[in-house]
């Protein structure tokens, strides 16, 4: 039971697997007229990416990286919203899929700040208003803290879609057909608290890296 259950998770569920495709199913589907068209969904992305720049030019002071980041969040959000559909396979639950957005990410940041900015960085290590005696503890502290950060990142964020997809299997599995009928509105509304995991998801890595890169 335990075996099939998590076997959802495995990207390599048999040969000449292409369970990796779904990564980036949603562009390989999508029309190029799409862009090229007004359209209201197309009004509702514009509408979300002017959103964020606006929120991340106050946090962030280097201009030009928020393109990064809201592509950071278009992607996630789309291998988000893709898991939830029957049969896609969630990239985003996968550690190789997380870490391989985090830690480029952190690496580059990491190498500019004590490239370009060495006494900066330094000074992060030990905070304003630290006793003398407490300092050398403080940078062992700080710097532990930063280098767990890409994978805080990426656990937080393959963690939570895997939970919800677990929740969501067992309860499927283990109901009858008529249970199912029965307590068909709680589903809908897991489903929903599902979706906007995935929503909310995307938004916190997006924000965490935003804050992280602008300490340098």
């Amino acid at each position: 039971m335990m075996t099939n259950l998590f076997s959802t998770f495995d990207p390599c569920t048999g040969f000449m697997s292409l369970n990796w495709l779904s990564t980036m199913l949603m562009v390989l589907l999508m029309n190029y007229n799409y862009w090229l068209t007004k359209n209201n969904m197309k009004t509702m992305i514009f509408n979300v990416t002017y959103t964020l720049q606006k929120e991340m030019s106050m946090i962030m002071p280097y201009k030009g990286s928020n393109l990064l980041f809201i592509s950071m969040f278009m992607m996630i959000l789309m291998n988000n919203t893709m898991g939830m559909l029957p049969y896609v396979f969630t990239s985003s639950s996968q550690l190789v899929f997380s870490m391989a957005l985090s830690l480029p990410m952190w690496l580059t940041l990491m190498t500019f700040g004590w490239l370009k900015k060495t006494n900066f960085m330094f000074s992060h290590l030990v905070p304003i208003g630290t006793p003398t005696m407490l300092m050398p503890f403080m940078v062992i502290i700080e710097s532990i803290s930063n280098m767990i950060r890409p994978g805080s990142l990426a656990v937080r964020l393959s963690a939570n879609m895997i939970a919800g997809h677990l929740l969501m299997s067992l309860l499927g599995s283990s109901m009858s057909t008529t249970m199912m009928m029965i307590l068909v509105t709680m589903l809908i509304m897991l489903m929903m608290f599902e979706v906007a995991v995935s929503i909310i998801q995307s938004y916190v890595f997006m924000t965490l890296s935003t804050l992280y890169s602008s300490e340098i």
